[in-house]
């Protein structure tokens, strides 16, 4: 696992996953390793009506998911990110859990993922599954996962 040269930290804009990248930008600086910001926009489900043509264009729409969630990563950046790491910023769409992976395995070489988790249990978990158990389960790389309570200091 040592040296530890690439982090990616996938991060959905909740508290929790902030918790994540503080961990990940600690990290970062104790290893000397670069840091790649990943945000998956997730597809945005296609219903057919019968009723005729629509004004919403789903193309569009997903654009402007990716566009915006673009500008929450270069905020982030500049708040909640030292100047001393070197950052990689990616916005892809997808399977959040699938995307992770890819971009661990196949992009960036990256040697470990922190990611935060939710704690859900019961019948949410049940629906709608865990992107972080899910990476956990299928990563080949180490995966350190946070809490997202917040750390006292």
């Amino acid at each position: 696992m040592l040296p530890i040269k690439n982090i990616l930290c996938p991060t959905d804009f909740s508290d929790p996953s902030y918790e994540a990248l503080s961990v990940a930008g600690e990290l970062t600086i104790h290893f000397g390793a670069e840091l790649y910001l990943l945000h998956v926009v997730a597809p945005v489900p296609q219903v057919v009506a019968n009723v005729g043509p629509s004004a919403f264009n789903i193309n569009t729409y997903q654009l402007e998911l990716e566009n915006d969630a673009k500008k929450h990563l270069d905020d982030l950046i500049k708040t909640k990110i030292s100047n001393e790491i070197s950052v990689h910023c990616t916005v892809t769409h997808g399977n959040p859990a699938e995307k992770i992976l890819q971009t661990a395995t196949k992009k960036h070489n990256i040697d470990l993922i922190v990611i935060a988790t939710y704690g859900k249990s019961g019948w949410r978990h049940t629906l709608f599954g865990s992107v972080a158990e899910r990476v956990v389960r299928l990563s080949p790389v180490p995966v350190l996962t946070v809490s997202g309570k917040k750390r006292e200091k």
